[in-house]
């Protein structure tokens, strides 16, 4: 058959000639003031403790957290999520809302040195509790979610008396919205805003995580609280309930086997920014292979970010928020 003979086609081709074309051409793009940049942080001054297994993530005390706040505000990056590893641990995770402690620090420093940065601190008990679960266990070693709502609501007050802009429980408790909006509204912070880790799966992808944070449970696991990968309906009954109790922002975690919970909740709850987070066993699979010349380091991690954008997330919290925040501004 001779070419004039074919049938006619649209011609797609000439849309992807150029890296200027397909950029300007782009559905989707990412940018660094989407990025939130989470940051274990510690007691002490001078402290950089590198995590093995989350090549180039390591804990921090606050000096050594704000000058990287610094770097990731010069790529746009101005949102930062605080994870707390105390130096001592108890049955109940007494430090958790201890004004003195590493979260609590590091926001206040934050807000008076970095007053541009934006401040969410994890409201959980599992790196301050002896067992690594996270809240109070019963005499027969459940964990007891009345009881935990209690110490969860103490502890995002003390860090919003720090001065955190957003706290966000992720403990998969029933009613700890509920709980913490109170308690915030009943100390004075009604401005203090919400993030609910709403649909937090059981997930595998969290090992690099529980390394860095100290926070493994020492026996059984957090399948009883947290939800189960087969679940879709009821991730999305979890972000309501979260939204009926008061959450401002909603979230999805882990990002890339849930994008189909993602691509649902944006197009269900379209009033509420919903986070995805990009989580640390997401984030050390990809260096490994990297490491390994398997795959692009820079362009696997832009495909990745664009892939969870594109299933409808507002903002994506990842370890790899500074690294690509400067690569899409050009910057090796």
């Amino acid at each position: 058959m001779s070419s004039s003979a074919l049938p006619e086609f649209r011609r797609f081709r000439p849309l992807r000639s150029s890296v200027d074309v397909r950029s300007s051409n782009a559905e989707t793009q990412l940018d660094g003031s989407e990025f939130v940049y989470p940051m274990f942080v510690i007691n002490g001054v001078n402290r950089r403790e590198p995590v093995p297994s989350m090549p180039g993530v390591a804990r921090m005390s606050s000096d050594e957290a704000m000058r990287e706040a610094e770097t990731a505000m010069l790529a746009d990056v101005n949102r930062f999520l605080f994870f707390g590893i105390p130096d001592e641990k108890d049955a109940t995770g007494t430090r958790a809302w201890s004004p003195i402690e590493a979260v609590q620090r590091t926001v206040a420093e934050f807000r008076a040195q970095l007053p541009e940065a934006k401040t969410i601190t994890d409201v959980c008990m599992c790196e301050y509790t002896d067992h690594g679960h996270c809240g109070q266990l019963t005499a027969s070693g459940e964990v007891d979610n009345d009881a935990t709502l209690d110490l969860l609501a103490q502890t995002a007050v003390s860090h919003a008396d720090a001065g955190a802009h957003v706290v966000a429980p992720s403990a998969m408790m029933d009613g700890q919205v509920s709980a913490i909006r109170a308690a915030l509204d009943d100390a004075g912070h009604e401005s203090v805003k919400i993030l609910g880790y709403s649909a937090k799966y059981a997930s595998a992808f969290y090992g690099p995580f529980r390394d860095a944070a100290d926070s493994a449970p020492s026996f059984g696991d957090r399948r009883t609280y947290q939800m189960a990968p087969s679940q879709h309906e009821e991730a999305m009954q979890e972000i309501e309930a979260d939204i009926a109790e008061g959450a401002d922002f909603i979230m999805v975690k882990p990002a890339l086997s849930y994008l189909d919970v993602i691509a649902s909740a944006s197009s269900r709850f379209r009033d509420y920014p919903l986070y995805a987070y990009n989580v640390s066993g997401e984030y050390s699979m990809i260096h490994a292979a990297a490491s390994k010349g398997w795959i692009d380091l820079e362009n696997t991690v832009l495909e990745v970010l664009l892939s969870i954008k594109r299933a409808g997330a507002d903002a994506i919290i990842s370890y790899f928020a500074i690294d690509a925040a400067r690569w899409i501004k050009g910057i090796r």
